[in-house]
């Protein structure tokens, strides 16, 4: 990406005071709701401000234009989806390598898909926000987090725990992103969890003596 196409989604300033952070919650809050209720191309900033409850000018504090605010945005989602899952790779050390796939799938699709509609909207934009950045700087955190997950596993493993990883992650990440793109009814996510738990489990048994 050119430097300064990088340069563009930079905010303009990073709050330090509560009464900042504040201002900034609200607007990230309040363009998640506009995206959702008009979309990337209707969106814009004095929307925003208005939603927010802030000037538009408050809001040129931080962000510099549309793209910074989108971008600012994605990344609070996927710092909050992987917070979730480096959190769940903490406390499920040490146990069955099926229940910490379990915690791990519950995990990620609670957090990606709690609000189907919202998670959708912001994985529309990822491709005009350098998204695929993001991405990959969290899906890296993800891997480290659950192969170290893994390598706790009280079975005997008869695969590399990062192989382990490898697969089921991607096994979690493709279907959600079909999902995402396909926007289920939230009556049928229970049933779409117990088919990729019966996956998973299905995999890592020939993983496990």
């Amino acid at each position: 990406m050119p430097a300064t196409a990088a340069i563009a989604f930079q905010p303009r300033k990073t709050p330090v005071q509560s009464r900042s952070e504040v201002t900034v919650d609200a607007i990230l809050q309040a363009t998640l709701q506009v995206l959702v209720s008009v979309g990337k191309e209707k969106l814009t900033t004095t929307l925003v401000a208005q939603r927010a409850g802030v000037s538009v000018g408050t809001l040129y504090q931080y962000f510099p234009n549309k793209s910074a605010l989108l971008q600012a945005t994605l990344r609070r989602h996927m710092d909050h989806v992987i917070a979730a899952v480096e959190d769940t790779c903490k406390s499920e050390r040490n146990r069955s390598i099926f229940d910490q796939a379990t915690a791990l799938i519950d995990t990620y699709l609670d957090a990606k898909l709690n609000d189907v509609n919202n998670s959708a909207s912001l994985y529309a934009i990822a491709t005009d926000v350098d998204g695929m950045r993001i991405a990959r700087n969290v899906g890296n955190r993800a891997h480290r987090s659950t192969t170290a997950l893994f390598s706790t596993a009280t079975e005997r493993l008869t695969c590399e725990p990062e192989l382990i990883t490898t697969m089921v992650l991607c096994c979690i990440t493709g279907v959600t992103r079909r999902l995402l793109e396909d926007k289920p009814t939230q009556k049928l996510l229970p049933a779409i969890r117990e088919q990729l738990l019966n996956m998973i489990h299905a995999y890592l048994k020939t993983c496990t003596h």
